[in-house]
């Protein structure tokens, strides 16, 4: 099996290789046509994986992402030394989101290509209203979380550290504002962009069903575009979006793009061990430059010149030095990690995974969860200690809440499951 088809899986049958009932090599029954002579048929412009087991590796990483949101929410604490974003300039948002465009692809590029543009786009939008109402369930038992908590210990700084003092002064200007995605406390930017990012999901696959590359090489030209005219979304009272969507898209859309065939034509690239040397090389250089962040000592030793072209590395308008450091994170593991790896089938791994399979439900209770931690460190004690049972606390109530929902609909929703089309479910592709 290639590296590409590690990645996809096989084409839908019939779309790529030998049609189904083919004549072996050198068959040529009497009144058959030559094989230099038969018809051609066009192969389609997309591919996308045959129907079958779930893709254990978007549920690990995805999973791996919820976790690492989740510590990077606290405060600084001794496991935050274990998220990526100290190695190097990507973290968990990034992984995130590529993941997002890839499952969404897989999902509703599939329901394009066989129910046709208005019956996909009916079921993208439907996805997008229940991730609607997620986040304004969330916000609303955010902001009382916040409030209680600062009421109750008289403590007006959280309202200030977790960003809703608006909301206490203007509530009603503000509730509206936060219906139309403008006004959102500290920790709830990443849902709003994947509402923004999943509206546009109908367009990208429409196109990607005609001319994939062409719909990647927009996709980078409205990126450049970006930088280029300063887009952005506005945010209130005052700034902008902390993810700006006209500049996250370009991982979302990547992330399609290796869905429906994309990774399988870069099979040859991502097997060359050049490939390799050069993520290797890409990854310990950014890993240098992050050690200078806390050892200046070291930052002697970086070029002035250096310096000026990288900094700042923006994460609101996903710096390209972001963009690459993910790209080869991204090769590196395609590489070294199979589908059919056997570690995926391992307990130890399950947490991670079942985490991964319920996304949406894990990363509401992740930001809750931040805030409930965040607090206790202020109020009760913030010692490393302390710190590592919060965080590992966080992390098996996660689980707990995983492991519920899979028990709840592999049991108690038996007679809803039988009903539910396994293609429509955006679980299936490792969350949605």
């Amino acid at each position: 099996m290639s590296i590409a088809d590690q990645v996809t899986g096989s084409t839908i049958a019939g779309t790529a290789g030998s049609p189904v009932g083919a004549n072996p090599v050198g068959a040529n029954p009497v009144g058959a046509k030559p094989a230099e002579v038969r018809p051609r048929v066009a192969a389609p412009a997309i591919t996308l994986p045959a129907i079958g087991e779930r893709e254990l590796r978007l549920d690990l990483f995805r999973g791996l992402a919820l976790w690492l949101i989740f510590i990077d929410h606290l405060p600084p604490n001794l496991l935050t030394w274990f998220t990526i974003r100290n190695y190097g300039f990507s973290d968990a948002t990034e992984i995130f989101i590529f993941i997002s465009g890839y499952t969404a692809a897989f999902v509703y590029g599939r329901a394009m290509l066989e129910n046709g543009f208005l019956i996909a786009t009916a079921r993208i939008l439907r996805r997008v209203w229940q991730i609607y109402v997620a986040h304004v369930f969330l916000f609303t038992i955010f902001l009382a979380e916040i409030s209680y908590v600062a009421t109750s210990f008289e403590n007006p700084l959280y309202t200030e550290e977790m960003g809703i003092m608006d909301f206490l002064k203007q509530p009603d200007i503000t509730i509206v504002q936060a219906l139309l995605l403008r006004f959102r406390p500290v920790n709830m930017d990443v849902l709003p962009l994947y509402i923004v990012l999943m509206l546009a999901l109908p367009l990208i696959l429409w196109s990607m069903k005609w001319r994939p590359d062409v719909t990647l090489a927009l996709s980078a030209l409205l990126y450049a575009a970006t930088w280029e005219l300063d887009l952005y979304f506005s945010a209130y009272p005052n700034g902008f979006w902390a993810f700006n969507p006209f500049a996250w898209q370009l991982l979302f859309v990547f992330g399609a793009w290796c869905a429906l065939g994309g990774a399988r034509r870069m099979s040859r690239i991502l097997a060359s061990p050049v490939t390799m040397w050069i993520s290797i090389a890409y990854l310990v250089a950014a890993f240098y430059v992050t050690l200078t962040w806390y050892v200046p000592q070291l930052s002697h030793f970086m070029p002035k010149r250096l310096e000026q072209w990288m900094y700042p590395i923006d994460k609101t308008d996903l710096d390209v030095l972001r963009f690459t450091h993910f790209l080869a994170l991204a090769a590196l593991t395609v590489r070294f990690l199979p589908r059919e790896w056997p570690g995926l089938k391992s307990p130890w791994l399950r947490p991670l995974i079942v985490c991964g399979q319920h996304s949406l439900e894990i990363f509401c209770l992740g930001v809750f969860l931040a805030f409930a931690g965040h607090f206790i460190l202020a109020e009760v004690a913030s010692g490393p200690a302390m710190h590592a049972l919060i965080s590992l606390s966080g992390i098996l109530i996660m689980w707990a809440m995983a492991s519920l929902i899979s028990w709840y609909k592999r049991v108690a929703d038996k007679s809803g499951a039988k009903a539910k089309n396994a293609v429509g479910n955006a679980d299936l592709a490792g969350g949605g």
